[in-house]
């Protein structure tokens, strides 16, 4: 019987570069969230190793050893069938790749595979708060994660089709060594307060980002110009970006007038939790 499992799309709602270690590694400090959006796995214990990768973002994605599932496997010792359903645009700033992986451990573990607390952080930066897989402020290169509480956040997420590279988008950075976040998260009494809160602080992604891909600089445009929008910013490192809004129906409205502007767009109301 398989085994299945849930790999949420991940937001970032700040992304603040602090510093560049000697190895080449950057600091980061960065607030986390969790969509209701996401790829899906299903699992099951054979000899061989296989991956088949199916869904409407399958195309382009590695069924083999370059897979961060694939490599999730290897880590631990598994063998067996694993299928990928992609529903997550890949190489869009939304933990597409890590959170299977940290979803495919997770689901092994449960059935009995031991999986060593290094194991994450070996496989990438965000695969640890992929694991967690609940709001969290992310320190260092990955491996401090410490629990937030946040109100239930309306969000719109957005996608122009296009992948920007990660390493280019770092190596665009006019600065490494940028301020963090206030030390201290406040307990916000709703969605609106934490917008404020959220506007005041950073994605410093974005801008390079924007420089490297001007469809990023669109998607934020759009979102900025909807009704009702408390927030637009972009996740990650590009491309997708998303809004905040006050409610699930004005996410849900701003969704359908992003998506009928720009059909060709990736756009999907959600709750970041």
């Amino acid at each position: 019987m398989a085994t299945e499992a849930f790999a949420p799309a991940k937001v970032n709602l700040t992304l603040h570069v602090t510093g560049q270690r000697a190895d080449g590694y950057h600091l980061l400090d960065s607030l986390v969230v969790f969509a209701d959006v996401g790829d899906r796995l299903a699992l099951n214990r054979q000899a061989q190793m296989t991956l088949e990768v199916i869904g409407e973002y399958a195309p382009g994605v590695p069924d083999d050893a370059r897979n961060l599932v694939w490599q999730a496997a290897q880590a631990i010792g598994w063998t067996g069938s694993v299928r990928l359903d992609k529903v997550l645009p890949h190489g869009g700033g939304i933990g597409g790749g890590s959170s299977d992986a940290a979803a495919f451990l997770k689901a092994a573990a449960s059935a009995g595979s031991a999986v060593s607390s290094d194991i994450p952080l070996r496989l990438g930066a965000d695969v640890p708060v992929c694991m967690h897989a609940r709001a969290a402020r992310m320190g260092g290169i990955g491996e401090r994660i410490e629990p937030v509480q946040l109100p239930e956040l309306h969000a719109v997420l957005v996608n122009p089709g296009v992948s920007v590279p990660t390493g280019s988008v770092f190596s665009a950075l006019a600065s490494r060594e940028n301020q963090a976040m206030p030390p201290n998260i406040p307990v916000f009494s709703g969605v609106g307060d934490c917008a404020d809160w959220l506007c005041d602080q950073r994605n410093d992604l974005e801008t390079p980002a924007c420089q490297i891909a001007p469809e990023v600089a669109q998607v934020l445009d759009a979102l900025g110009a909807s009704r009702d929008v408390l927030l637009a910013r972009m996740s990650g490192s590009g491309s997708t970006c998303f809004g905040l809004y006050p409610s699930q129906k004005a996410a849900h409205f701003a969704a359908y007038e992003i998506g009928a502007a720009h059909p060709k767009w990736w756009c999907r109301a959600t709750t970041l939790s």
